[in-house]
């Protein structure tokens, strides 16, 4: 594909709170001067070049950051990040969610979840103009859609000649940039350390989104290549993975005050969202998602008991589910103390009435709001009934047997020519999926979750409903929950696709082989392939659209913002982000008023011996003994276990590394504040706060409770 030179840059402009922003590495050296001025130490130009420290010990896990802390590939990230990998490894006999993990020796350490990557990114190039050039008007809805989507599969097929090497191509503003990144893509990863479940999910639930807060939320993985030195496969023969730079953990910490960066991929941030998409959002999307999520935790409580190894297998989606349906609720009761929508119509009438006071600004931008507009409405006819089947996609079944025909019907086509996620570049991750089925996946409560959500979807209005949908469960005419429960029954006892050997030997088949299948996960999709199709077809369609109307919004929006020294920066779209800030508490409200740090005093203070506030005994015993010498906060007098500071963080985020002034590693990012968390749609600095655990109790921990003497050791740790 012709290469040609990027015209179009998105500038800065630089607000009051500067805190506020997920920028994109190549925009820091811009903000040097409010950078040196809070406190940062090292070059801003190092952090904008990705290959240089400390950007490229920094690491995505596809969901989840982490980052480098040994010139050995050793890994630091969440325990919730790493958590569907101690889920794989445990069972009711071995419970290594329960007691934790430990190997003492790299022959001990045990492979990460199937499909486990550790990405590395190294390049980041504008392909804006490689691809407008050639949208021409002509090219809308599907059209639009359609040559777009080829245009990122040219430049990611041209990205990926190389082998051991992922590259996707990110729209940012709407589609008003694009950029291709390339990242090494590790694929042999080992679980290496986890503490126990009283350690990294210390307050569960109850905790989560919460402070004060006092849980050792951190994990440890381990990168292993080929000898070769390139990315491989697992093997026994393989080694572990040389990072081209380590981060350097501080056993000193942090002080209140201080500044703290966070480097990391932030997952999705919906700030430039309209008055309209955020009223609908809080109003009909959010409340429908949270009663979703909240039924499908009981409906998996209530038919796997604690400790059985069912309930294992679905440990790490309750913990997803619980985790977003605390996240919707504590949103949700934000805005509907009413700043944020007032905000948000505020705006838009503002922003309006700059449009209108320049002929060539209402010539140029008003139409596109008022596209935008009638655009956004029309999504919204059948938002219910999409939300539906998206929860019905939790019955893994249904949704596998999808997949399958899905990837059958792909593989017909030339490889360029494949939907994405079906391509050959995907087969291994298809796979992956697959494989960790086995370990998530029980049939009595798929069956529970697909009847449940075929109740919500059969109180859909009609004119929602779908014709194939409805005849193959038979509830076109009326909702017989016996009779469907009794065909639910039947398709879960004759089905194979429970089995994994089963499912694997699906993957290659043509559509002609599968149409002959008696299997009733596959004949579901194939009653369904017509309609999925269209459905398919529509959502491009209305893709299409919104590519034309929104990236015109969004240069509006940039230049109404520029126009009053507002800072410019992305919606975070899971690309690597840097924000700053300092360690600092809030006062959520009248007449309380949080410190910024927790200590080892509220472990021993929440801790009752029922979960999820049941410390390990040997932590107990470590914390009443006081032995905190080289770990203890100096104003303290014992070990801090989390910090507050400032920083403009959301989900993508856990494990990411927090730093400090000098690039040393001080605290690990896991979670923000319950009154902070509509920050996803609108930032406010008296609320916005993230939670991070204190290095110097994650040393502590390592040291003195779980022995892992042998990872310290081979960690730089900076005490002075």
């Amino acid at each position: 594909m012709k290469k040609t030179v990027l015209v179009l840059s998105v500038g800065l402009a630089l607000a009051a709170n500067a805190e506020e922003g997920m920028w994109q590495p190549h925009q820091l050296p811009e903000l040097e001067t409010v950078l040196k001025a809070k406190g940062l130490q090292i070059d801003a130009k190092a952090i904008a070049d990705l290959t240089a420290f400390p950007m490229n010990a920094v690491i995505s896990l596809g969901g989840c950051t982490a980052s480098f802390v040994s010139k050995q590939g050793l890994a630091l990230t969440n325990h919730h990040c790493a958590y569907s990998s101690i889920q794989y490894n445990s069972t009711a006999q071995n419970n290594r969610i329960e007691r934790g993990f430990l190997a003492k020796t790299q022959t001990e350490e045990l492979p990460a979840a199937p499909g486990s990557k550790i990405l590395v990114t190294e390049a980041v190039s504008n392909v804006t103009q490689q691809i407008k050039q050639e949208l021409t008007p002509q090219l809308q809805g599907k059209d639009r859609f359609d040559k777009i989507e080829q245009l990122r599969k040219e430049l990611v097929a041209e990205c990926e000649t190389a082998p051991g090497y992922r590259c996707e191509v990110y729209s940012f503003h709407g589609g008003l940039e694009y950029y291709l990144i390339k990242q090494l893509e590790i694929r042999d990863v080992r679980l290496v350390y986890a503490p126990a479940d009283g350690v990294g999910r210390f307050g569960g639930d109850i905790d989560n989104w919460m402070w004060p807060r006092h849980t050792g939320d951190y994990s440890f993985y381990r990168a292993y290549v080929g000898k070769d030195g390139k990315p491989a496969d697992y093997s026994t023969e393989n080694v572990p993975f040389v990072p081209p730079s380590s981060l350097k953990v501080s056993a000193k910490g942090v002080q209140a005050g201080d500044f703290v960066m966070v480097l990391g991929y932030p997952g999705r941030t919906n700030r430039y969202n309209t008055a309209f998409e955020v009223k609908n959002q809080f109003t009909t999307v959010l409340p429908a998602a949270r009663q979703y999520r909240e039924e499908t935790i009981a409906l998996i409580k209530q038919h796997a008991a604690e400790g059985s190894e069912a309930r294992i297998k679905y440990e790490s989606i309750l913990a997803g589910l619980a985790n977003y349906a605390k996240n919707y609720d504590g949103m949700i009761k934000t805005y509907q103390k009413g700043a944020t929508q007032p905000q948000k119509d505020e705006f838009e009438a503002v922003l309006n009435r700059w449009i209108d006071a320049d002929p060539a600004r209402k010539a140029k931008y008003k139409p596109a709001l008022l596209s935008l507009q009638q655009l956004l409405e029309a999504e919204t006819a059948t938002q219910q009934r999409d939300l539906v089947l998206t929860y019905f996609g939790y019955a893994q079944l249904f949704s596998t047997g999808r997949k399958l025909y899905r990837l059958a019907l792909e593989q017909q086509k030339p490889d360029e020519e494949r939907e994405t996620g079906y391509q050959q570049r995907d087969l291994d991750r298809f796979k992956a999926g697959l494989k960790r089925m086995s370990r998530s996946y029980d049939s009595a409560i798929d069956l529970e979750i697909a009847l449940h959500f075929l109740k919500h979807y059969a109180a859909l209005p009609k004119p929602q409903r779908l014709a194939a949908f409805d005849q193959y469960f038979g509830i076109a005419e009326a909702f017989d929950e016996a009779a469907v429960r009794t065909k639910l029954t039947q398709i879960y006892q004759t089905s194979l696709l429970g089995d994994e050997i089963e499912r694997l030997a699906l993957v290659g088949k043509t559509p002609d082989e599968l149409k002959t299948s008696t299997d009733p996960a596959i004949q579901f999709a194939l009653a369904m392939a017509e309609t999925d199709l269209a459905l398919e077809n529509d959502q491009k369609n209305q893709a299409g659209k919104l590519a034309v109307a929104r990236p015109k919004v969004m240069e509006a929006v940039i230049a109404f913002n520029k126009a009053s020294q507002k800072p410019v920066y992305a919606d975070a779209n899971g690309t690597l982000r840097v924000t700053f800030g300092e360690v600092k508490g809030y006062e959520p409200r009248d007449g309380v008023a949080y410190q910024p740090f927790t200590t080892l005093k509220g472990i021993s203070e929440k801790h009752t011996g029922q979960s999820p506030f049941s410390a390990p005994a040997p932590q107990l015993v470590a914390i009443a003994a006081g032995d905190f010498s080289a770990y203890a906060h100096p104003e303290l007098k014992t070990v801090p276990v989390n910090f507050l500071s400032t920083v403009d963080t959301t989900g993508g985020n856990s494990g990411s590394p927090t730093l400090n002034g000098k690039a040393e590693l001080v605290g690990l990012l896991f979670d923000g504040v319950i009154e902070g968390i509509i920050g996803n749609y609108a930032y406010d600095p008296l609320l916005n706060r993230s939670i991070h655990v204190d290095s110097r109790y994650l040393l502590w921990q390592m040291e003195k409770v779980d022995g892992a003497t042998n990872l310290t050791a081979e960690m730089e740790i900076v005490r002075e």
